[in-house]
């Protein structure tokens, strides 16, 4: 500043750079919308499912998948989104007809479980089924206490269920397949 006394004050603002160009890619490259090997849809008229599995989606890598495989390798029908719901289709009524066509409801009880609408309008769904008589609800615990359960639902956790911090994926399915089979 030419011997003068003081201070400048300055900043330098950065742009940002051009947007990369939009790329238009098939929905069957989108990683959440497709999974290789799955079975073809089980929903179909008024087909009847072995069991509906009520779940987070956040329980669904590390549990849910492996536990819809595992019953499905025990010669189980498994209403499974995953499995059943395509692309356009109503949400709402796909889960109601899975619901009104299983003989059990497997609800997969977890933090995330707990914190969701969608997943207690299906639990919704699964017990008034299970007062009537129509419907089996098995719990399963995934990462969660008694205390948890019990301050959710106290009539939920009066239920005898399996917990995945004592139990395999393949013991809870073998489990829940002789349960159905003894029953059919």
């Amino acid at each position: 500043m030419q011997g003068l006394r003081g201070s400048a004050k300055a900043s330098v603002r950065i742009l940002p750079g051009a947007l990369p160009a939009i790329q238009d890619r098939p929905l069957s490259e989108v990683p959440s919308l497709v999974r290789d090997n799955i079975p073809p849809p089980t929903e179909s008229g008024g087909e009847t499912h072995d069991v509906f599995i009520s779940h987070a989606s956040e329980d669904k890598d590390d549990f849910v998948r492996p536990l819809a495989d595992a019953l499905i390798a025990q010669g189980l029908n498994v209403w499974y989104d995953e499995m059943t719901l395509r692309i356009g289709d109503s949400l709402r009524q796909k889960i109601d007809k899975g619901l009104a066509n299983s003989k059990v409801g497997l609800v997969v009880l977890s933090p995330s479980f707990i914190k969701k609408g969608w997943t207690n309008y299906e639990l919704d769904g699964i017990v008034t089924r299970t007062v009537s008589g129509e419907q089996v609800l098995l719990p399963i615990w995934h990462n969660i206490t008694k205390q948890q359960v019990v301050d959710f639902s106290p009539s939920i956790a009066d239920k005898v269920a399996r917990s995945t911090a004592t139990h395999t994926i393949e013991e809870i399915a073998l489990e829940i397949a002789e349960l159905i089979k003894s029953k059919a």
